[in-house]
């Protein structure tokens, strides 16, 4: 099923951005459908303009949700508390 959201979401005219949030809380913003790859057992994303990227087991997909204003929490690592 959440493969299936995933790509009804990719293939929505207009594409709207949308966030993949991990059972962990993670957070990883879906701006561009070019930069996710949808495999077997898990997505692949792609941060536009950076090397950053994450593969992400459907089985660990808390949620995929709208982007909503632009700002999704928890897409940086947290500082550590000294």
């Amino acid at each position: 099923m959440t493969q299936e959201t995933i790509r009804e979401k990719l293939q929505q005219e207009p594409f709207v951005p949308f966030v993949i949030r991990g059972s962990s809380g993670q957070a990883y913003k879906v701006s561009d459908p070019g930069l996710v790859v949808l495999m077997k057992s898990k997505v692949f994303v792609a941060e536009a303009r950076s090397d950053r990227c994450a593969t992400i087991p459907y089985l660990h997909i808390a949620s995929v949700e709208e982007a909503g204003n632009g700002h999704v929490r928890g897409t940086r690592p947290r500082r550590k508390q000294r």
